[in-house]
């Protein structure tokens, strides 16, 4: 647990961002569409509960330490036995404190307005017992339990953790549930009031809210209703709340603002936005009502309309041509700075960062690789570099494809699956492949989109959408549409030429040629092969750059990995682990010495493959893409190979690197390049067991590890640099 609160502290000192206590200060020069013209509020619910246990103090802290200025701090209020509150995010602990092991009996039932809950209950408890035995954990398995075992806190501790006290929410979610068991939560805000200050009081129960209002008058804090799910009916009421969203007058006589879940502003259907909003937030304001909308979350399934990028998300509900929300209730208040901070009014801006955008088969995190939609909604997006990987048909016929097996990324396996077989030379999975079907036969295939990971599913409607696209329409489409260059992929040179007769660098060649790509120095090419032999054809012409593909882990390369690699390449295609390693539990780690090095011997480094799902982020880039890239762009690579261009190209145009923005996104940094390489150790050529057996001698110096693929690295470095760069003669 020490090491983990280390971390934390790292974490605190090495995040730019400007955040702070207090009210906000205006952001500049922008217009927004909220009941006051002033920038929408984020609150962060329970803290950076995203990463930490909610309602914990180092969720609060990290929250307030790296949001915007101003961040709101939300309390969920419960009880004690002993009428004592306290912040937590649930009414039964089960899921987010390890009171089922402290006390395996306590579990008990109540009706809560209506429904029957079973857990353990904060109600049963005394105050003593449960601060000094019970702890907060992280509820979500998408989110990582390293810090779970914080104490549990009342809402004057949080405040008072704080030197200058923070902007505060209390949100009474069973007023009525506690007064039934002779508890007020009135009461306790109200002998409260001069310790915990809330900004905010929010409640789903009418009653509550009329109740307080006029004892709070005083203090100005603001009166939030807050609607729960449609169907649910409200205690004082009894009216659905889909029925109170229709009677915002009423609710403006007791309230100064609603918090409503964001589907009541924006409803999605199967997973996909409507075409247009409702009424709520237009309406809401011309009755002097602020809007909140809830339940933002990185990690969560979002809407197939944002391409798994979460600022668009936020970006949907305060950037779009007719109202602003005046507030997000957010477990990543990180992400709704950067979106509210840097990335809002953002469509129109210039390029402010010359990282090269380099597409991964086109825009493949939205439409099927490879095929003309992928390649136009690339370009349209701002990538730089369109990239096609050529493959062959069995009567020559050059196309784009991520790969010669055609089973992931198309529907060959429905029609063509008596063609599969196994060859070791490319893969050792059975596959079918383009060189034994001709492109007639491969034209009456679909492409398909290809899904990262099993849970996140990209968009369906595009699942098949879209045409396979030759190699000589590949390079009109880049003349035409004036991309800044094409990247050619080259892989199976030896097997085609020996197996099947197929001679693709001559058919390359010949294509870009006949498209004058070798006569232009306009627009950038790109050769790229995981063969050196390959890159050698193509070194006498100036103005194609030659790209080594390296599919191995080169994060302990040897130093002269780099001069060998530029006797072939002027630049190397690296994966990211390469630049920057991670530890066993998901955190960044350290740099490599990999882009100082290739820098040093005049090679360029090209990483990939980014895309935006939350899975495929290491932690502490909080589920948010645009970490990854801050870090790498801060690392000093020379291009992003990307599924999602749009997401890279946002950020190479925000001010969100620039330190006079009002926040900026900073990438991790963990620790400076790997220490230099220990020298070779000399190794007697006798058996050295023998000799500790014979002499008894204890070593003077502390041995190396037996065996370690570092080691090896060190002293074969010879041989790894040759497998590396890849002859494949």
């Amino acid at each position: 647990m020490i090491g983990y609160l280390l971390f934390f502290v790292f974490l605190i000192h090495t995040n730019e961002a400007k955040g702070g206590k207090g009210k906000p200060p205006p952001l500049p020069l922008k217009k927004w569409m909220t009941l006051s013209g002033g920038e929408p509020q984020i609150v962060a619910n329970g803290g950076f509960s995203g990463l930490f246990p909610a309602s914990s103090i180092i969720a609060y802290d990290f929250a307030a330490s790296n949001s915007l200025p101003g961040t709101i701090l939300l309390c969920d209020l419960q009880f004690t036995r002993d009428g004592q509150g306290f912040c937590e995010s649930a009414l039964a602990l089960q899921n987010t404190t390890n009171v089922d092991d402290i006390d395996p009996k306590g579990q008990k039932t109540y009706n809560v307005n209506g429904q029957e809950i079973h857990g353990w209950f904060g109600l049963d408890y005394d105050g003593v017992y449960l601060f000094n035995n019970v702890t907060l954990n992280q509820n979500l398995f998408t989110r990582p339990p390293w810090w779970d075992g914080q104490m549990i806190n009342m809402p004057q501790d949080v405040v008072a953790y704080f030197k200058t006290p923070p902007r505060f929410w209390l949100n009474v979610q069973y007023d009525s549930f506690y007064n039934q068991h002779r508890i007020s939560p009135e009461d306790f805000i109200l002998s409260s009031m001069v310790d915990i200050q809330p900004e905010f009081i929010s409640s789903p129960e009418i009653g509550f809210l009329k109740s307080i209002g006029p004892k709070v008058k005083a203090a100005k804090t603001k009166l939030i209703f807050k609607f729960l799910g449609a169907d649910v009916v409200e205690p004082t009421t009894k009216e659905k709340y889909s029925s109170l969203a229709t009677k915002l007058s009423m609710i403006k006589s007791f309230a100064s603002g609603i918090v409503v879940p964001k589907d009541y502003i924006w409803p999605s259907n199967n997973g996909y936005l409507q075409t247009a909003p409702t009424n709520l937030v237009l309406d809401a304001h011309k009755q002097g009502l602020e809007v909140y909308a809830s339940f933002f979350a990185n990690d969560d399934y979002l809407s197939y309309n944002y391409s798994y990028d979460p600022t668009r998300e936020y970006l949907q509900y305060v950037d779009n041509s007719q109202f602003s929300v005046d507030g997000v209730l957010t477990d990543f208040p990180v992400t709704a700075s950067a979106t509210i901070g840097c990335l809002y009014q953002n469509k129109n801006a210039s390029r402010t960062i010359k990282t090269l955008i380099i597409s991964h088969d086109g825009a493949s995190g939205e439409f099927p690789g490879s095929t003309d939609l992928a390649y136009q909604k690339a370009i349209d997006d701002g990538v730089d570099i369109i990239d096609c990987s050529v493959q062959l048909s069995k009567d020559g016929v050059a196309f784009c494809l991520t790969s010669a097996d055609l089973t992931d990324s198309t529907t060959a396996a429905s029609l063509f699956m008596d063609q599969a077989t196994t060859i070791q030379e490319i893969q050792s999975d059975n596959g079918i492949f383009s060189f034994d079907l001709t492109w007639t036969e491969i034209q009456s295939l679909k492409p398909q989109i290809q899904n990262s990971f099993r849970d996140l599913i990209r968009n369906p409607q595009n699942k098949n959408k879209g045409r396979f696209v030759t190699l000589a329409e590949f390079l009109e489409l880049a003349k035409t549409k004036a991309a800044t260059g094409v990247l050619i992929n080259i892989e199976n040179t030896a097997y085609l030429a020996s197996d099947k007769g197929l001679d693709i660098i001559e058919i390359v060649s010949t294509a870009l040629s006949n498209a004058t790509f070798d006569k232009q120095s306009t627009q950038k090419v790109l050769i790229q092969s995981d063969d050196s032999s390959v890159l050698l054809k193509f070194k006498d012409i100036p103005n194609y750059q030659r790209v080594l593909t390296i599919k191995k882990d080169i994060s302990g390369t040897p130093a002269g990995l780099a001069q060998e690699v530029r006797k072939y390449a002027d630049a190397i295609n690296v994966i990211r682990r390469d630049i920057i390693t991670s530890t066993d539990t998901f955190f960044t780690k350290n740099f490599t010495n990999i882009i100082p090095a290739m820098h040093a011997a005049n090679v360029s480094v090209y990483v990939g493959v980014l895309k935006n799902e939350f899975q495929n982020l290491l932690l502490d880039y909080y589920s948010d893409p645009y970490v990854e890239i801050a870090t790498l762009v801060d690392a000093h690579v020379d291009g992003l190979i990307t599924d999602y261009p749009a997401t890279a190209n946002s950020y190479m145009r925000s001010p969100c690197h620039n330190k006079a923005a009002p926040y900026k996104i900073s990438g991790v940094r963990p620790d400076i390049v790997d220490p230099p390489l220990p020298p070779v150790a000399k190794i007697s050529t006798t058996d050295s067991a023998s000799n500790t057996t014979s002499t008894g001698s204890t070593p003077t110096t502390t041995p190396a590890p037996k065996s370690s693929s570092s080691s090896a690295t060190v002293t074969k470095a010879g041989v790894y640099i040759a497998a590396v760069v890849g002859h494949k003669d």
